[in-house]
């Protein structure tokens, strides 16, 4: 079966919805090793400064499941990427890229200086997407992570907005 509308619509970035997080926890579960639940989910996303996005398919069917999403803490002018998450099925398709610049667009828009966020040194797919998205390493915490690949590794990003 071919997904020709996948392939040619991007997908389309919205705001999360409540009735989104148990999809949301699905997808962070096989994502990461320490996984949140929908409450934990719920929780963050009630918080002052946090958004929480999600990345649909823009299907001529009307889906609305979440193929990923992207959660981000502002304080004054700079900001952190809480997490982002992308169902295994839909990686490498844009998704992820996606819901970085629409997070970066939105962040831009409010006079947001710098935009920070951590990851694992060995995570190479996601290591590249910053890199292209302008971002540069501006630290390192070592055993960061209690799993994956490497040491542990937490590379430490930034990105100038403005």
């Amino acid at each position: 079966m071919s997904f020709w509308w996948f392939r040619t619509a991007p997908p389309v970035v919205e705001d999360a919805l409540d009735e989104d997080l148990p999809r949301l926890a699905e997808i962070h579960a096989k994502s990461f090793a320490h996984d949140w639940d929908a409450e934990e989910l719920a929780r963050l996303k009630a918080q002052s400064g946090v958004s929480v996005t999600v990345a649909r398919r823009a299907s001529p069917y009307g889906t609305r499941n979440p193929l990923g999403f992207l959660i981000l803490r502002q304080a004054a002018d700079e900001a952190e990427v809480i997490t982002i998450a992308v169902d295994p099925r839909y990686r490498g398709r844009g998704v992820a890229r996606k819901l970085m610049k629409d997070g970066m667009f939105r962040l831009y828009g409010d006079r947001c200086a710098s935009l920070f966020l951590e990851v694992d040194a060995a995570n190479e797919p996601a290591l590249q997407l910053y890199k292209t998205l302008g971002f540069r390493q501006v630290g390192e915490r070592k055993g960061y992570y209690r799993s994956g690949d490497g040491d542990g590794t937490a590379l430490v990003m930034r990105v100038d907005l403005r």
